[in-house]
């Protein structure tokens, strides 16, 4: 079992008032049901206040693939499941055309809880903090061990990052595989929603050429690695 003690949040980096309980409620003997069950109360942070549930990560345990995303978007929030929106929509389809087992695939996100900001009567997308991100960490580790995914994928810079090293540029890493501790094979790519951002029809096709190429990729080296 892997020993992610270091990884766990410090003090300091939140108010205590917002630390809760993720460290101690994060068991990696634990299945995904029962880590689900548990981290449906977590406090680690404040998101919470604003979100309408806990949005934990769901698949096979264990996975050949977990692609790790940075936070439940607006649907995922309100339906309490991970990429169920437009852009959990499009990553099924860059799947299937990658040629990866959507039925084989763990997804999940760095944070559990939707961030977001009023505009007008809609929820926008607000980039989490990173003692945000660490209060997370614990429940994202314990997801890794139950999980045991042959390959691990970084959908954008904040999971990449998160996982892979702050040094982690998606840009420039795309595509290669990372050394890690993590799993036998780790990755990052573009996250969909940046697919969906592109500003024209070109770009958009460019940017889903480049996901389900990276996709495939690992596709590839899961047909011919170490099972």
């Amino acid at each position: 079992m892997r020993d992610h003690r270091k990884a766990l949040p410090r003090a300091g980096d939140a108010p205590v008032s917002l630390r809760g309980r993720a460290a101690e409620d994060a068991s990696p003997t634990q299945t995904v049901a029962e880590l689900r069950d548990s981290a449906a109360g977590c406090r680690a942070c404040d998101l919470w206040r604003r979100a309408t549930q806990t949005v934990f990560g769901e698949g096979p345990a264990p996975a050949d693939v977990m692609l790790v995303g940075e936070q439940p978007g607006h649907e995922e929030d309100l339906a309490g499941r991970p990429f169920v929106g437009p852009a959990g929509r499009l990553l099924a389809t860059a799947l299937e055309e990658a040629g990866l087992d959507r039925r084989r695939v763990y997804v999940t996100n760095v944070v559990k809880h939707f961030s977001w900001e009023p505009r007008g009567k809609l929820r926008i997308h607000k980039k989490p903090t990173i003692w945000q991100v660490r209060a997370c960490r614990p429940w994202l580790m314990s997801e890794l061990d139950v999980v045991r995914a042959r390959a691990i994928v970084c959908l954008g810079a904040t999971a990449a990052q998160a996982l892979l090293g702050r040094g982690v540029r998606v840009t420039q890493s795309r595509g290669q595989a990372i050394p890690s501790a993590l799993a036998p094979y780790a990755f990052a790519t573009l996250h969909p929603s940046a697919v969906l951002r592109a500003p024209d029809e070109a770009a958009r096709r460019a940017a889903m050429e480049r996901l389900v190429s990276d996709l495939a990729t690992v596709a590839r080296l899961l047909a011919g690695g170490p099972r």
